[in-house]
């Protein structure tokens, strides 16, 4: 499994450089005009593997037939979900006592608070210094003079800090 993971797209022996710089590529079968090797520029190489590279947040498994996500028979195929199951039972008990509630969906998006978590291990859902309780949001400030006049009062410094110069054209990352 871990061979067949790591395989890269070519394999060594059928990539050659020929001795003016450009690529061969030897293929696995001749095609039908006798073609057994195609011979293109470092850069047009490269061109051709990068358009094998999948755009990113692309499903790359798709099913067909009774596994297709809109299929009508994939609800007795695939086995429900905890959410559908929660979702079930809730609307089971609402019928038995007779109250009319709307169950509430999924959220489609990460609230922020569980961002803040995830990025800067920041965690707004639980008190920091009994670590036992959990907080409440009550407001996210977002006016620039209301949030100067709250950091003037605690004194800290209301200015944002200067923003970096940006990096030139011919700039390297290592210096």
């Amino acid at each position: 499994m871990c061979r067949y993971i790591t395989r890269p797209a070519l394999s060594d022996e059928r990539v050659q450089l020929n001795t003016v710089g450009q690529v061969e590529l030897k293929l696995k079968t001749p095609w039908r005009d006798g073609t057994t090797h195609l011979v293109m520029s470092p850069l047009e190489f490269m061109q051709r593997l990068a358009a094998l590279v999948p755009r990113p947040r692309l499903h790359l498994i798709r099913f067909h037939g009774v596994l297709a996500p809109n299929a009508k028979l994939r609800p007795l195929v695939v086995p429900p979900g905890p959410e559908v199951q929660e979702q079930q039972a809730t609307k089971v008990a609402v019928a038995d006592e007779c109250e009319v509630e709307a169950v509430q969906a999924r959220p489609h998006r990460i609230s922020w608070a569980r961002l803040l978590k995830r990025v800067f291990d920041i965690d707004m859902q639980h008190c920091p210094n009994c670590e036992a309780g959990e907080l409440k949001i009550i407001a996210a400030i977002l006016e620039r003079p209301v949030i100067e006049k709250i950091l003037t009062h605690l004194g800290l410094d209301p200015q944002p800090p200067p923003r970096g110069r940006a990096r030139e054209a011919g700039q390297d990352f290592a210096t």
